[in-house]
């Protein structure tokens, strides 16, 4: 594995991480994932990262927008942008890599004598991380899962970290801002990052397999933001409202126990009851029996929800949220 652009020489370089990949059409071959670093001199190093999933659009959209206009005279430290970090999924448009069938989000510090998927983690691990200060990886919904637009920081055991990460998840200004433990952070970049004690921000922006020019918009403004608020860059959007949003409960998350035709009763934004109907789903090929119907486990306002029409056993359905109300920064 190899990285062909310099990460401490000044100025705007553009080049690839290289890893070695024999395939049956390309004997000799690689996969190539662009990479661009402003070095503006001394000052910290931020690492941006989008399409960790392949199917997730705004953190690409946003990082080119920024490698388009960013430069070293405008950059204090260094900036280490990535827009497609998982180019397999990115091309192919799946969460999960082509070549491997690994989700690079739960690859993490990987194996850098495994396979493609878990060498990328091995090297984002090894080598990205560490000289890194703050570390922001763009997420949203992806194919199956639509999100009101937050930035995320999680609840960390250590104070300094914790307070560290929520103050720069404030800064980036999405409409909502989000605190959570994760479900399953087994191997997630998350993780890796946070147990190296850096700044981590994440983000749920949009989904559905698309984007937006209001969910771009939030992506672009808040990643300036969260820079200008590191010290990196100088000029950002003003700062703008957000409303805390606790996903710290697990009873928040509910998952289908059936399979069928999803019908949503709650839409994004809704503020639901608990015992409230969430959804009904009718089985397939049964045309005689009643929808089962799925509901709140909690009262809270609805932060995601599924998108496919159709719903299979273990899916995630919706998840609650409880409303803060607006955050001092």
């Amino acid at each position: 594995m190899t990285l062909t652009v310099p990460l401490d020489t000044p100025g705007k370089h553009y080049g690839h991480i290289r890893l070695p990949h024999s395939a049956d059409d390309s004997a000799w071959g690689h996969v190539m994932v662009p990479v661009c670093v402003v070095n503006g001199g001394n000052g910290p190093t931020a690492l941006v990262t989008g399409a960790n999933h392949g199917d997730e659009y705004e953190g690409p959209i946003a990082i080119r927008q920024l490698i388009n206009t960013a430069t070293p005279e405008t950059t204090t430290g260094r900036l280490i942008l990535i827009p497609q970090l998982n180019m397999p999924a990115f091309e192919a448009a799946t969460r999960t890599s082509p070549i491997d069938g690994v989700n690079l989000n739960r690859a993490f510090p990987g194996n850098p004598t495994g396979t493609l998927t878990q060498r990328l983690a091995a090297f984002v691990n090894d080598h990205l991380i560490p000289p890194a200060d703050l570390v922001i990886d763009f997420h949203s919904g992806g194919k199956t899962l639509d999100f009101l637009p937050m930035a995320i920081s999680h609840i960390l055991d250590d104070a300094d970290q914790d307070a560290r990460c929520a103050a720069a998840a404030r800064a980036f200004g999405a409409p909502y801002t989000a605190r959570l433990r994760e479900i399953d952070d087994a191997g997630m970049f998350d993780g890796a990052a946070e147990r190296a004690g850096k700044t981590f921000v994440t983000t749920e922006i949009g989904g559905a397999g698309t984007s937006t020019p209001a969910s771009a918009a939030v992506a672009l403004d808040g990643l300036l933001r969260t820079l200008a608020h590191h010290g990196i860059l100088s000029a950002a959007p003003a700062p703008a409202p957000t409303r805390g949003l606790d996903l710290s409960d697990p009873l928040g998350f509910h998952f289908s126990t059936r399979g069928g035709l999803f019908h949503p009763l709650a839409t994004l934004g809704d503020r639901v009851a608990r015992d409230q109907a969430l959804a009904h789903i009718y089985a397939t090929q049964d045309l005689q029996s009643p929808p089962h119907t799925l509901y709140a486990q909690r009262s809270g306002l609805v932060s995601a929800r599924h998108v496919p029409g159709l719903i299979k056993p273990g899916d995630c359905a919706f998840v609650l949220g409880t409303d803060d109300g607006p955050m001092g920064r």
